[in-house]
């Protein structure tokens, strides 16, 4: 029976299963007894990979379909440090699952963007989780956090999402906070206007910000990078997502 190898972003794992893709999604968020409900996001990682820090043979060995023929959902192969040591070279999708169970494969973009159109808001999502706005676009941040060795803040990866500010992005003080689902706007403008009067190009929001979101919000997308590679996954276009999408879409907006 096939043994899949998953890299989950929330919470950050490596983690054996029998399941598919999108069976693990449902079991991953919907959950049975041991679970919450909830979003998750992960990876599918090629059932060879193999790596030093980690006891992927065990784990897969472990594996194995209960007595009573059905299949194992999940081993925990690892739980600290999962990131940082998996390649993503040759890492081509993403699943985005709602916490109702419908999963969407986001495919790899290659052609990052590297636009400067005012201040963008971050939420990390592996291995920290601050809500963070920053003048840096996201290639610029990701090169901030875990390429640059004379940062005072360094990681050795990083998953965070671009999501949308709307006209505070270029007016924090006066542009108008519409529908935006974010908690303490005035806390959000506060920081967004730091940024514009201080010598300073990013500033934390919240220190321990639930990495949950309105996949609604998402800007131009999800990076996930390691020293080796930054991997970006936007989301398919709003008429994508409201026609060919649409049942994930709207579990998304429930």
């Amino acid at each position: 029976m096939t043994v899949h190898l998953y890299l989950s972003l929330i919470p950050e794992a490596l983690i054996a299963s029998q399941l598919t893709p999108e069976e693990f999604g449902v079991y991953y968020t919907v959950g049975y007894t041991k679970r919450r409900a909830g979003q998750a996001m992960f990876i599918e990682l090629d059932p060879d990979f193999r790596h030093d820090f980690f006891r992927i043979e065990e784990g897969i060995e472990r594996c194995v379909p209960h007595e009573d023929g059905r299949r194992k959902k999940s081993v925990y192969i690892s739980t600290y440090r999962v990131l940082e040591h998996v390649p993503l070279e040759n890492v081509d999708q993403l699943y985005l699952v709602t916490r109702y169970g419908k999963s969407l494969a986001l495919n790899r973009n290659r052609d990052i963007p590297d636009t400067h159109d005012g201040a963008h808001l971050y939420q990390e999502i592996a291995p920290v989780s601050p809500l963070v706005v920053s003048r840096l676009n996201p290639i610029e941040y990701y090169h901030f956090l875990v390429k640059d060795p004379d940062s005072m803040i360094h990681l050795p990866s990083l998953c965070f999402v671009d999501l949308r500010l709307g006209e505070l992005a270029q007016d924090p003080e006066k542009g108008s906070a519409g529908n935006l689902p974010y908690d303490n706007i005035y806390h959000l403008r506060e920081c967004l206007i730091e940024l514009q009067t201080k010598a300073v190009h990013t500033k934390m929001v919240d220190r321990t910000h639930d990495v949950e979101f309105p996949y609604r919000m998402i800007g131009s997308g999800i990076y996930v990078g390691n020293e080796g590679d930054l991997a970006y996954f936007p989301l398919p276009s709003r008429d994508d997502l409201r026609g060919k999408y649409f049942d994930w879409w709207r579990s998304a907006n429930q």
